[in-house]
């Protein structure tokens, strides 16, 4: 079971925690962790690219010139794919690139990217994460005395904290409910912030 150091908001060592080991405990598997993160990017995807084809584009049905003695090639319309302005041959539609995998090989895959970051000492438990008014400048001041710099990931089981609020003008910092933590994002931070309030709950819905 791993143990963890929880600190106040200013990193002095409080205490000590033992991370459940069902969630923090795994060890590492790298093709499945990167099955989910395909996975959850395609999900992301817009699809929305789109391309005319030879039945869409403007143009004259009309036979340009007939099929012989014209000492031209043959062709049949204006809109053939190897004229200039014709269709499109087999481009992007809109489509749907979602795809899904099993929910417990998605927990699987969640409970290896946390496990990862243990092992890198990579996540933070704080006695309290905590600011007074819902201020961007606040919270940036908190998390530079807890020494996170570069992107983190803040695990908020409150809506209404006033650090949801301040956290979403700051580029590098993610907010999400335990319910929400997903593989990408905890891959995609480098420092993973849970307040020991939220273990409980964290283990609740991943374990």
């Amino acid at each position: 079971m791993p143990i963890v150091d929880v600190v106040d908001s200013k990193k002095k060592k409080v205490g000590t925690v033992d991370l459940p080991n069902e969630v923090f405990g795994c060890k590492p598997h790298g093709p499945l962790v990167h099955e989910a993160v395909v996975m959850q990017r395609a999900c992301d995807r817009q699809g929305t690219a789109s391309t005319l084809r030879r039945g869409e584009v403007s143009g004259s049905g009309k036979k340009p010139w007939k099929q012989k003695h014209t000492g031209r090639a043959r062709a049949g319309s204006l809109r053939s794919p190897v004229w200039r302005h014709g269709g499109t041959v087999f481009g992007p539609k809109p489509r749907s690139y979602a795809f899904g995998m099993p929910r417990k090989k998605y927990r699987a895959a969640l409970q290896s990217a946390l496990s990862a970051k243990v092992l890198e000492g990579n996540v933070v438990v704080v006695s309290e994460l905590a600011i007074a008014q819902a201020k961007t400048k606040l919270l940036s001041t908190a998390l530079t005395q807890l020494g996170i710099s570069g992107t983190a990931l803040l695990v908020i089981g409150d809506v209404n904290s006033p650090v949801v609020q301040a956290g979403k003008n700051l580029s590098n910092i993610t907010v999400l409910r335990p319910e929400e933590l997903n593989v990408y994002d905890v891959l995609r931070c480098h420092s993973l912030v849970i307040p020991q309030s939220e273990l409980s709950r964290v283990s609740e819905v991943w374990s």
